[in-house]
């Protein structure tokens, strides 16, 4: 049979611009791909309940990184970290614009590319899913701690206060629950190559949150007290929502004065303690009468002590600081907490004369000075532990405020610098995974929304709306037991890390040798059969 004959100036089907065009074409696609996947991880974020998309965009990952370079893999994983992050950190430019939001987003997708560059080395090693998602552990471990301390806000458990993976965080804290969740992705990538190995991957995680669930324990073995959380609302959203500091305070007073008159008619139970939001008296009550006369009122009218968040200069340097007080209705201020891990380019300024060029936004940044002691209050017969705002996104930094011996976790936050966005759920969700994590009731105190109430399995039993004024009264049990979590600590995330590093090492030494033996470049999986390719928006071979 002849072939037909090809039109003049019309190429053949497989001349070199053919296939060019072809593999433009594919890599397009790849890329879109890549986009829709971490579009999914962020969909299954908080304040959407659609946790079960994140396993899918992991899937999607999965099988864009199968057998591709390194090189492919780091530019995929930075076009997928990039639909991931940047909607989700788009509260952080609500007030300062594109200068903060983007160059934020950019930073974490290519630490995210890091990740799946490596993943990309292992992807045609047996057991290829179970390497890929300790490798994702892996790579939250190195945003949690670079730079600047580290910005853990993409975790992916934090998106999965609604999730059958929840209850993991019992037993190995939101390094396990990201484990899982990557590890039903990965494991779905890979049914189609090897269905037998694949599915028990997939599957195992699941099964593995649904047994754990009835364990999670609840049982107050110490008691049970009754908590007060105040939201005194802002006179306004934004960056000079403090420019009012009197009002915020006077609001925060006021709400408080209301539920002790509802106390007083028996609308309201009797509260053992209270707790004010982060900032709720940005007017130092060390330095300023008036503000510790009008705090000393509310806590002797709701005949309750009150962990008031303050700004406190110190004496010392003439610094501020990020405090918590503890104002008791009889002897006043008795004890404080600092807030230890401080915001950047927000509470701090790094490199501030730098950044100064491309804003001078950055000199609106604080000079906050960190505390050192993670011991919290006793307060109402609760030992309560404080991690304020930015610090219940940090794994160790609400461990050893658990440690110092708490039975009550409270997170005093404020949220009115960031408006209406989406911050404010997210950090909720933080906040109820921390409360599986470690087996203790939360309270999530805000200056404007969401205020709550969680229980040690997370559940939200009480909540506010946002820039609403309300106070939140709850009998809450009272856990000294610690979990399996608590306990271990860091060490299941640093040997996750470990393993995963190990199968890296592994898997370009197999390279290496193959390379050697053959006197040529192979396939990534030598030995498997599979062949590496490039075709990634990193470019081609």
């Amino acid at each position: 049979m002849v072939a037909p004959p090809i039109a003049p100036g019309q190429p053949a089907a497989d001349s070199p611009s053919s296939r060019r065009r072809r593999d433009v074409r594919g890599t397009l696609l790849r890329v879109v791909l890549a986009a829709a996947g971490g579009g999914l991880v962020f969909l299954s974020f908080p304040p959407r309940t659609a946790w079960w998309l994140a396993p899918i965009g992991f899937a999607v990952l999965g099988v864009l990184l199968h057998g591709r370079r390194m090189r492919a893999g780091f530019g995929f994983g930075v076009v997928w970290g990039l639909a991931f992050m940047a909607p989700l950190l788009r509260w952080t430019g609500e007030f300062v614009g594109l200068i903060a939001w983007l160059p934020l987003a950019l930073l974490c997708a290519l630490l995210i590319g890091v990740g799946t560059a490596l993943m990309a080395r292992v992807s045609t090693l047996p057991a290829a899913p179970l390497w890929m998602a300790l490798l994702w552990v892996a790579d939250e471990l190195l945003r949690g701690v670079f730079p600047f301390g580290g910005f853990p806000w993409g975790k992916i458990a934090f998106g999965q206060p609604e999730g059958w993976y929840l209850p993991l965080a019992s037993l190995g804290g939101a390094p396990l629950v990201g484990f899982a969740v990557a590890l039903t992705g990965f494991g779905l990538a890979w049914l189609g190559r090897s269905w037998r190995l694949a599915l028990p991957l997939a599957v195992l995680p699941l099964a593995g949150g649904l047994v754990t669930a009835p364990f999670v324990g609840t049982a107050p073995d110490q008691g049970t007290v009754v908590v007060a959380a105040v939201q005194g609302n802002v006179p306004r959203a934004g960056l000079d929502f403090n420019a009012q500091r009197r009002a915020v305070l006077d609001n925060h007073v006021d709400r408080t004065l209301e539920l002790a008159r509802a106390v007083a008619e028996g609308r309201e139970r009797q509260p053992d303690l209270v707790i004010w939001p982060e900032n709720s008296s940005d007017i130092d009550p060390f330095r300023n009468a008036d503000a510790a006369e009008r705090i000393d009122r509310a806590a002797k009218a709701v005949k309750a002590p009150i962990a008031v968040g303050a700004v406190v200069v110190d004496r010392s340097d003439g610094l501020p600081r990020n405090t918590v007080v503890l104002w008791d209705p009889e002897r006043g201020p008795v004890d404080t907490y600092t807030k230890r891990q401080l915001q950047p380019f927000g509470e701090t300024m790094p490199m501030r004369s730098f950044f100064r060029i491309f804003s001078e936004a950055v000199d609106r940044a604080g000079t906050f000075q960190p505390g050192t002691d993670p011991e919290g209050f006793a307060m109402g017969g609760a030992e309560v532990a404080l991690d304020t705002c930015y610090e219940v996104a940090f794994d160790g930094v609400v461990r050893d405020s658990v440690l110092a011996g708490a039975n009550l976790i409270a997170i005093p936050t404020n949220n009115a610098t960031f408006g209406f966005t989406e911050m404010t759920y997210q950090q909720l969700a933080m906040s109820r995974v921390r409360a599986v994590e470690h087996g203790k009731a939360v309270v999530v105190a805000a200056t404007s929304g969401v205020s709550a109430i969680v229980q040690p399995d997370g559940a939200v039993t009480r909540r506010t709306g946002m820039f609403t004024p309300d106070a939140l009264v709850a009998e809450l049990p009272l856990r000294g037991e610690a979990t399996l979590a608590t306990r271990f600590g860091a060490w299941p995330e640093w040997v996750m890390t470990a393993l995963g590093l190990l199968a890296v090492a592994l898997g370009s030494t197999v390279r290496r040798l193959t390379v050697k033996r053959r006197g040529s470049r192979p396939a990534p999986g030598a030995g498997t059969g599979e062949e590496e390719t490039d075709g990634g928006p990193a470019g081609a071979a």
